[in-house]
């Protein structure tokens, strides 16, 4: 429901959009003019809106979006055969023109601001897996100069994961011997590389 009543004003703008560009039957005049008055009122107020994008430095590329927001934002708040006084002096509807064109700006600022580092950073967890072989290879170089067969094929296990229990079944050796010969080749490695 929520979802249905944000799109609303969207599908307003639709309509009196594909309601300005239908052409009026010959004894609609007056409401001819109202609609030309209220498609330049668009056009002057698009090509204001698109100023403004320029002038905040906003990308090219959002700037038929915001104006869109502007106008759905407009929709809300002001008739749109009152749209032509937005840009004529100080009137309501130029208020709130500015203010709608103001709020879609500094929104559009504000997510970029937030979503600009994601675009230059690189994926932090590569690093971290580069680091990890790194570190994992520097250990397993100095594990073939100090440790025994058996204790570099223990803490290999335990790099990939086996528990204590697994590789006490794989080895054929008790739980207690397992623990016993990987803190002792932890220690080896420590005094190796520490030392």
């Amino acid at each position: 429901m929520k979802r249905t009543m944000m799109n609303r004003p969207y599908v307003m703008a639709v309509v009196l959009g594909t309601a300005l560009s239908v052409p009026a039957a010959p004894g609609q005049a007056a409401t001819t003019q109202t609609a030309q008055t209220t498609e330049k009122a668009i056009d002057h107020m698009s090509r204001y809106c698109a100023t403004c994008w320029r002038n905040a430095r906003l990308p090219m590329d959002c700037w038929n979006d915001c104006t869109q927001e502007v106008f759905r934002r407009l929709l809300e708040r002001v008739p749109a055969d009152a749209w032509n006084r937005t840009l004529r002096g100080e009137s309501d509807e130029r208020r709130e023109f500015l203010r709608a064109i103001d709020t879609v700006k500094k929104r559009t600022q504000r997510a970029r601001k937030y979503s600009a580092g994601i675009d230059g950073v690189a994926d932090p967890r590569e690093a971290s897996r580069s680091e990890l072989r790194e570190e994992r290879e520097i250990v397993r170089r100095a594990a073939v100069e100090v440790l025994s067969p058996r204790q570099q094929r223990i803490l290999q296990m335990s790099f990939e994961g086996w528990s204590v229990r697994e590789m006490s079944e794989e080895l054929r050796l008790s739980a207690e011997r397992i623990s016993d010969e990987k803190y002792k080749a932890i220690c080896k490695l420590q005094n190796h590389l520490l030392g």
